[in-house]
């Protein structure tokens, strides 16, 4: 079972705001409409990602933030929590592609040791969505629009790619993409990758799975039943979806 209270931020309360924010101009019909979209998008046109399209209206952003953040948040919170030594003792999180800030919460609330966040998006909204997260966390935020790929980040930090590398346009960035965080983690970083477990979702996984363990890291699949927000069940069942298990496989090195 999953309790909604976790260190750095109250799950109840976060919840709270959310709704009394993304309702205040849109009905849970509206919303759930848009939720239905928003899961085909990420099923059927995934190619159209990379433009913006997950977050393309007021409709999607609220479905992103009412029900996808707190089922990352969630999975997050628990693969931290699993993985423990493997990500060793970090101060500073640099979450790339960070969306609302709701997986980064996640790690936060698994190791309370994190007390700054560096924050990278290439959507303005997410990053305004994830400085209120991170400020109900009591995090220290740095926050700043850029592409993942080309980014600079801290040295000998701990680097959170949480459903973001998928969403990459082509397999060449993530080739550079790859060669960069294992310069980071040979000069004494950490990284963290959480991606679905749906194998269609990110065909690049074995590459990236087999230069990681090969290297010494660790590839993990996770499946977990979790007491789900009031809201996110209600919406799940509007949608016709099913979150009561929640999965995912993650890469640490």
């Amino acid at each position: 079972m999953t309790p909604t209270r976790a260190a750095g931020i109250d799950l109840s309360e976060w919840m709270e705001a959310l709704e009394a924010r993304h309702f205040a101009d849109l009905t849970f019909s509206e919303v759930a409409r848009s939720l239905r979209a928003l899961s085909a998008t990420y099923v059927e046109r995934r190619s159209t990602l990379a433009t913006g399209a997950a977050l393309s209206g007021a409709g999607k952003r609220a479905a992103f933030a009412l029900f996808y953040g707190p089922l990352h948040f969630l999975l997050v919170r628990h693969v931290v929590a699993a993985l423990s030594d493997p990500l060793g003792r970090t101060t500073t999180l640099v979450d790339l592609g960070c969306g609302t800030g709701a997986s980064g919460a996640g790690f936060h609330a698994a190791r309370p040791t994190v007390s700054r966040v560096v924050g990278i998006d290439r959507h303005p909204w997410a990053i305004a969505q994830a400085r209120d997260t991170w400020a109900r966390a009591g995090l220290r935020a740095v926050l700043r629009v850029g592409d993942l790929v080309t980014t600079e980040w801290p040295a000998q930090s701990t680097l959170l790619l949480s459903f973001a590398v998928n969403e990459l346009p082509s397999d060449a960035e993530r080739a550079t993409l790859l060669q960069r965080l294992q310069s980071h983690r040979a000069a004494g970083g950490r990284v963290l990758v959480v991606e679905p477990l749906a194998g269609f979702v990110a065909p690049w996984w074995g590459r990236w799975a087999s230069a990681v363990t090969a290297a010494g890291g660790r590839m993990d699949e996770w499946r977990l039943r979790a007491d789900l927000p009031p809201l996110v069940a209600k919406l799940d069942r509007a949608a016709g979806l099913d979150h009561r298990e929640l999965t995912g496989r993650s890469l640490c090195f």
